[in-house]
């Protein structure tokens, strides 16, 4: 399933009209094997949990949402977690301007592997405040907890990164770590633009 596969326009110029032209953001997803990557995004697209492990290579979705106000569209790039795909994160990356960086709370391993995920998204983007979430995922299983909390959100604060606990199975902040990431590609726009209009102004 793909999502919402009709054409949309591209993104335009703020405040031509009410609704105005849609932007379109690219995100992917990441993470190591069987942490929820596919999961999540299903159910944030089709409202559905995927419950057979089956992994992926690379699967593509679009879906229109609305955030603040202001739809968009979300071209999600779901990856391969295992590893004999890793090479092709690269180019992934090149092409995402938003990324979801997901890690099993009941994996103590895949939250290890989600760092180098990071810093290989800050050597492909040559920049450290990519628009990023990190994710820990299947807070359903709450009783099987090998990640603290405190531990995801110690690493968030160290990248300067927002941080969230999802399942995709009780859809728990789905919806909202979708309409979050788009938050922040947003964010990232906005020095620029300041810097265009304002030589006063002073970006924290």
């Amino acid at each position: 399933m793909r999502g919402r596969g009709a054409a949309c326009p591209r993104p335009g110029p703020a405040g031509s009209g009410e609704r105005g032209p849609m932007r379109e953001y690219k995100v992917v997803v990441l993470g190591s094997g069987g942490v929820g990557k596919s999961a999540l995004t299903v159910q944030f697209v089709t409202g559905t949990f995927i419950e057979k492990y089956d992994p992926t290579i690379e699967d593509f979705y679009r879906k229109e949402i609305e955030v603040d106000s202001s739809p968009s569209v979300l071209e999600i790039l779901d990856t391969a977690g295992t590893e004999q795909f890793a090479s092709m994160r690269d180019l992934y990356i090149k092409n995402g301007q938003g990324f979801i960086l997901v890690y099993s709370l009941v994996n103590q391993q895949s939250f290890q592997d989600i760092k180098p995920m990071r810093d290989q998204i800050v050597r492909v983007k040559r920049y450290e405040k990519v628009p990023l979430i990190l994710v820990g995922n299947k807070v359903d299983l709450e009783s099987e907890r090998e990640v603290l909390s405190a531990e995801g959100r110690a690493l968030a604060q160290e990248w300067g990164c927002p941080f969230m606990e999802t399942s995709a199975k009780s859809k728990t902040m789905v919806d909202e770590l979708f309409a979050e990431i788009v938050r922040q590609m947003n964010y990232a726009s906005l020095p620029e633009k300041q810097d265009q209009c304002c030589t006063t102004c002073i970006v924290q």
